[in-house]
């Protein structure tokens, strides 16, 4: 990255280019013309929108946009290719027990069911049907012993 921030700063220091200049002329941050002809790539968080930079500021400075493009690949490729698997998967599972452990807003809609196990649907059914069998019994009680005493009330009189 160095190289390309390099050969942009000499371009534009040649043909008697201020740094401000290209700024306005090309409506990008003067911190972000700085930050690519010094190599800074981490000040950047996405790097499509670097390439676009890159790309406009060599167009701008006459340069050829396209191996501007081709070697900011190349040096990226070569970038991300030195970060051992081993970190990779390190850092994806830090990041998901960091998502885990952050409070989610769930909608009611959104929000995914709890599969409870079969037996507890076997018990709650089995309690329903117990308090149905209970009041049906207690109903039919109620209607004989009623019947009844009406029965013997009816003989008495």
């Amino acid at each position: 990255m160095n190289e390309i921030g390099n050969i942009l700063r000499v371009t534009r220091e040649s043909s008697g280019v201020s740094i401000e200049e290209a700024s306005n002329d090309l409506g990008i941050k003067e911190v972000f013309l700085e930050n690519i002809e010094d190599g800074k790539i981490g000040s950047f968080q996405d790097v499509f929108q670097l390439k676009m930079y890159i790309s406009e500021y060599a167009k701008y400075l006459g340069l050829d946009a396209e191996k501007m493009i081709d070697s900011f690949n190349e040096y990226l490729f070569e970038y991300t290719s030195k970060i051992p698997v081993k970190e990779i998967e390190k850092a994806v599972i830090e990041q998901e027990k960091e998502e885990s452990q952050q409070d989610k807003v769930v909608s009611p809609y959104t929000k995914i069911p709890k599969n409870h196990p079969m037996i507890f649907y076997r018990v709650i059914y089995i309690t329903l049907a117990i308090i149905a069998i209970i009041i049906i019994a207690w109903s039919i009680k109620q209607i004989t012993i009623n019947k009844r005493v009406t029965d013997e009330i009816s003989y008495v009189g």
